[in-house]
């Protein structure tokens, strides 16, 4: 069975509830995730947005969350997953806002995708030091057993 990915805040290409934006708490939503292949060491996450800035005319994919080294026997994330929440030896890089932990969907205009990417590794990472998402996947370059992505949408209502 396939690595799979799902929140019970919303559904795969569903609307993202506000609670989990700028425009509500700008709280992580709620992950679960289940059949994590045989040999995983480790679990990494990666949030972002590839409609930035306008789904019109993306630009640029631009970064929300960044968390790597989630212990494989795991099987989700809290509601509001700051640091205090993350299971110890979690780490964290940074997003686009230049800053560690989740930045919920605030997009300038239109309706955005939102991809959360779940990646199961064969190996613990080293410390990295607050990477970036490209840095992030540089090094997990070679060692994805599998991967799932869970889509949310979110459009502002103004």
């Amino acid at each position: 069975m396939a690595l799979k990915l799902i929140s019970p805040a919303f559904k795969n290409q569903g609307e993202i509830p506000a609670v989990h934006t700028c425009d509500g708490k700008d709280l992580s939503p709620a992950l679960a995730w289940s059949n994590v292949p045989e040999g995983t060491r480790s679990l990494a996450l990666i949030a972002d947005d590839p409609d930035a800035p306008d789904p019109a005319a993306p630009k640029m994919t631009w970064v929300h969350w960044v968390l790597y080294n989630l212990p494989p026997t795991l099987d989700g994330l809290p509601e509001a997953a700051g640091s205090a929440k993350l299971p110890a030896g979690t780490l964290a890089g940074v997003n686009d806002w230049k800053r560690t932990g989740y930045g919920g969907p605030c997009p300038p205009i239109g309706r955005h995708r939102y991809l959360f990417k779940l990646y199961a590794l064969d190996k613990i990472l080293p410390d990295l030091n607050r990477p970036t998402k490209a840095k992030l996947e540089t090094a997990m370059k070679g060692h994805i057993l599998a991967q799932a992505t869970l889509i949310g949408t979110y459009q502002r209502k103004r």
